[in-house]
C-alpha cells in the first residue's frame, strides 16, 4: 500500500527507459525527501515512501538524517 505522499518528492538520476518502464542505469538512482511537522516526522514520511517503491535490487541508506533527529529531541 502507497503512503500518503503530499509533501514528498522523488528525484532520480542514473535512470533509463526501457520498454516503456523506468529502469536503474548505475549509480545512486532515487533521493526521496520528505516535509514534516519535526525533522523525524519528515524522516519518517521519507522513508515511508521509499519502502513503498518496487526496487527489489535497490539500496537504501537508513541513517540519513539521525543526526539532526537527534539535536531536534536535544540529545545531540
Amino acid at each position: 500500500r502507497m503512503p500518503e505522499t503530499r509533501g514528498s518528492h522523488i528525484f532520480h538520476a542514473g535512470t533509463a527507459r526501457r520498454d516503456g518502464h523506468l529502469v536503474a542505469n548505475g549509480g545512486r538512482v532515487l533521493n526521496v525527501t520528505a516535509i514534516g511537522g519535526s525533522v523525524a516526522e519528515a524522516r519518517a514520511h521519507a522513508y515511508a515512501v521509499v519502502d513503498a517503491i518496487d526496487f527489489p535490487s535497490g539500496f537504501c541508506r537508513r541513517d540519513i538524517g539521525w543526526r539532526e533527529e537527534a539535536r531536534e529531541k536535544g540529545n545531540g
